[in-house]
């Protein structure tokens, strides 16, 4: 009898040498993606930044903004043939404990009303709309709106 082990999965810090990778996933699943400066931005900034690894490789991301009691989730990303396979809830469950640990109550952000696998994925989780921010996204012909999304963060919100 062989036994086949399942390949490691872990959610590590990312920093500046993460980049190309979360670039390349980034392109992946965003017809107007986050740029280079975007994430060298977010990261000189302190901003707390994660990636799902599975046998070393990026398979996803987020970026998490915290400020007093409030935390905001910039970006969370799954690479597209990976979508599906429970790394975005992953990657929400850790960022939402992680906003916890750093002392947030509140959750937010926006969303585009035409992404409805992350729609599903928040709303699964809990997350209410609160508002629209107009025109807030690129998009091929104009601007999308964005829907702003809220989620109290309790001890067994996750």
């Amino acid at each position: 009898m062989s036994a086949v082990l399942a390949p490691r999965v872990e959610i590590l810090p990312i920093g500046h040498g993460d980049i190309d990778q979360m670039l390349e996933v980034e392109q992946g699943v965003y017809p107007f993606p986050w740029t280079r400066g975007n994430f060298v931005d977010s990261i000189a900034a302190g901003y707390s930044s994660w990636g799902c690894r599975v046998a070393g490789q990026l398979v996803g991301y987020y970026v998490l903004m915290l400020a007093l009691d409030e935390a905001h989730l910039l970006n969370l990303s799954v690479a597209e043939r990976r979508q599906g396979m429970g790394f975005g809830a992953r990657l929400l469950r850790h960022a939402m404990s992680g906003a916890r640990r750093g002392g947030a109550t509140t959750l937010l952000l926006e969303v585009r009303p035409s992404n409805g696998k992350a729609l599903t994925l928040y709303r699964h989780f809990g997350f209410q709309q609160i508002g629209v921010r107009r025109a807030y996204y690129e998009a091929e012909m104009g601007r999308e709106d964005a829907l702003v999304l809220r989620h109290a963060l309790t001890e067994d919100s996750a």
